[in-house]
């Protein structure tokens, strides 16, 4: 199983509170990370220990220029950020280098997995209402 890590314990609560749902690698990441992929969601540092944060099903993977992010790609990286500047900034601190408008990037959505989710039979049944 392919993992999705976060190095910043500080996006923990982002993770655990649904409030990010999405990461925005530097790098065209399309090889590795792939629509309805199973993947654990994890926080560490390499080469130490990780803590389990879900499970998740990867919904999108789309790679472009960072010029081309709009500010609901970023919002979901980051929902503290909203403008290229500020993931630039970011993204320069977790890779150690010069990020511009032109490098590709690659966006993956995801959704964590849940184990019997309240309601989620009967709207796959049909019941309540569910539109399909």
């Amino acid at each position: 199983m392919y993992a999705l890590n976060f190095y910043s314990p500080m996006v923990a609560d982002q993770l655990r509170t649904g409030r990010k749902s999405a990461t925005i690698r530097l790098g065209d990441k399309s090889a590795k990370y792939r629509k309805n992929q199973a993947v654990l969601v994890t926080i560490g540092y390499q080469h130490s220990p990780r803590e389990r944060i879900f499970e998740a099903v990867i919904d999108q993977v789309e790679v472009m220029r960072v010029a081309d992010l709009s500010p609901r790609d970023i919002k979901h990286d980051n929902p503290e950020f909203r403008r290229h500047e500020e993931l630039i900034n970011f993204l320069e601190q977790i890779y150690g280098r010069t990020v511009s408008m032109d490098d590709i990037v690659t966006v993956v959505r995801f959704s964590q997995i849940i184990d019997n989710p309240p309601g989620m039979t009967e709207a796959m049944k049909g019941f309540g209402g569910a539109q399909n």
